[in-house]
């Protein structure tokens, strides 16, 4: 079995990368970055059966001869060139799937969905995380209601490192920086609607070590599949909010045009402000966790679910506890998309996704081995009724 990561040498790949390589069911693990040092890196770190390769997955004729006889291939580059590994990988007859498309590329996405099925192959958009995980306890918490008026879904997390950094970027800046500054798209009384990004702050309890954090709407890919999704049971509202130390930050960086991709000149010379923006985050190391800093940050999922069954109101709450990754060094949200591509990998090469075609994660991925694949790493999930929360989490 041959499984190949493109952008495995990034913050979440490079966890796909190790998790691939050292669970046994995959005799070889590509990791494919545009930098060969990373890749290069991350295969030593998952060991004997990961090797590393340059690509740009600009060339597609490089791409699809790097994937041609593999049995899966993950997407964990920046979302806006989700199209281009798609097309490969449709290209080299391998399943594929990536981490999300921040709510536009998604649905640009799903419009592929004819040729897939023609192919006779399954593209998964949208499995990391948050989108993915959450997608997954979405429907599994809308199982068996009769009718599903409104899904909330809120996400926040907390730093408990002792003598952490100020600041640093777990997940792509890049993708940080268009959530922080582009229409959040809510689904509303059964139709889309923008909302000013970083809009409807609320003050949310989420269960521990995150407690009370203030939460914003973003744009989101949970909100482009779900209402489809669940349309036979006639949900009239969905959104994604989220939260945490740094967001007020992410948000003045957007509001300068730092994440901006206009040209700039600057003493006759053409700089582009994100391009900069990411050279001086690398430069400064603030991309990942520092080295010779143990990580203690966590990350929950809470998924609010109101309807019915038989006429009767009900509100439940599907929840996931995303832990840091000590000894591979990695933080909960490097962690938790990784390994969720990985477990997709898995899942998609296992016979226990028989789809075929474009189909989100919430209509292909059994919520069960799902679960269970990710208790084995560490990851606790749950569907409940408001009270009680999770236990408490151990912290140090």
């Amino acid at each position: 079995m041959r499984a190949v990561v493109v952008g495995g040498g990034g913050l979440t790949g490079q966890c796909s990368v190790r998790d691939l390589a050292t669970t046994g069911k995959f005799d070889t693990v590509v990791a494919a970055d545009l930098d060969l040092a990373l890749a290069e890196r991350a295969a030593r770190a998952a060991g004997p059966r990961a090797t590393a390769t340059r690509l740009d997955v600009r060339d597609h004729a490089a791409l699809v001869k790097l994937l041609e006889g593999s049995d899966v291939c993950v997407n964990a580059v920046q979302y806006g060139f989700n199209i281009a590994v798609m097309e490969a990988a449709l290209a080299a007859r391998v399943p594929y799937l990536d981490f999300g498309g921040l709510f536009h590329m998604t649905r640009r996405q799903l419009a592929l969905d004819e040729k897939f099925r023609a192919a006779d192959l399954l593209a998964i958009p949208g499995f990391g995380q948050v989108p993915g995980i959450s997608n997954v306890l979405a429907m599994e918490a809308c199982a068996d209601l009769d009718h599903v008026e409104s899904l909330l879904i809120r996400d926040g997390w907390k730093d408990l490192t002792v003598h952490g950094p100020e600041i640093s970027f777990t997940w792509s800046p890049s993708t940080f920086l268009d959530e922080m500054v582009m229409p959040a798209v809510v689904f509303e009384q059964g139709a889309y609607h923008d909302h000013p990004a970083m809009s409807g702050a609320e003050e949310y309890d989420f269960p521990p070590p995150v407690g009370r954090t203030r939460v914003y709407r973003t744009l989101h890919s949970e909100p482009a599949t779900l209402p489809e999704s669940l349309r036979d049971k006639g949900i009239q509202h969905c959104e994604w909010k989220e939260g945490g130390p740094g967001i007020e930050v992410l948000r003045t960086m957007a509001l300068l045009g730092l994440g901006s991709d206009q040209p700039l000149d600057v003493k006759g010379q053409s700089v582009s402000p994100r391009e900069f923006t990411l050279a001086l985050l690398k430069r400064e190391k603030l991309l990942g966790a520092p080295e010779g800093v143990e990580i203690n940050d966590w990350e929950v999922l809470d998924i609010e679910v109101r309807g019915s069954i038989a006429g009767r109101p009900v509100v439940r709450h599907a929840m996931a506890r995303f832990p840091p990754r000590l000894d591979w060094h990695l933080t909960a949200t490097e962690y938790a998309v990784g390994v969720a591509g990985a477990i997709g990998a898995e899942l998609l090469t296992s016979g226990q996704v028989t789809a075929r075609g474009v189909v989100p994660p919430e209509r292909c991925i059994p919520p069960g081995p799902l679960r269970a694949a990710l208790k084995a790493r560490g990851i606790e999930t749950a569907i409940v009724p408001p009270e009680p929360p999770l236990a408490p989490a151990r912290t140090s």
